[in-house]
């Protein structure tokens, strides 16, 4: 059986190489992704994995095709008395692609992850990371 830091070790090796569809097959059919701090315009909580691929399909090829990538990720992983969850601290280091100037990005997420499945993922996200989720889903 997957454990839950196992698929959390996974969801970060797809943010390295981009690819939001693979994490939306992580997770439970009746799976649940909440983006609290979401800009206005952008779903705060998303229920079911098709309803979850149906917005990281999307998202995934503005990712792609933005201006920078992603170059790293550090993340401490902290198993908490419940079983099924786990709560990470994670920066995200990425590049401009144009300039090759550096940026990081902070998140605290929380999982729930039942028999090798995302069955809740909460992300807590600073201002830059809302800004670019906001330019991803124009009015």
């Amino acid at each position: 059986m997957t454990t839950p830091r196992e698929v959390v070790e996974l969801v970060h090796r797809l943010v390295l190489d981009r690819d939001v569809e693979g994490q939306a097959d992580l997770f439970a059919p009746d799976g649940v992704l909440e983006w609290p701090f979401a800009p206005a315009g952008v779903p705060a909580r998303l229920e079911g994995r098709e309803a979850i691929r149906g917005v990281l399909e999307p998202l995934g090829r503005r990712v792609r095709q933005a201006a920078t990538r992603p170059t790293g990720l550090r993340s401490d992983v902290h198993e908490t008395l419940d079983p099924e969850v786990v709560v990470v601290e994670l920066e995200l280091e990425g590049e401009v692609v144009a300039t090759g100037d550096a940026y990081r990005l902070p998140y605290i997420q929380v999982f729930r992850v039942r028999d090798g499945a995302i069955v809740s993922f909460r992300d807590y996200f600073g201002p830059r990371t809302a800004e670019a989720l906001a330019a991803a889903f124009p009015g």
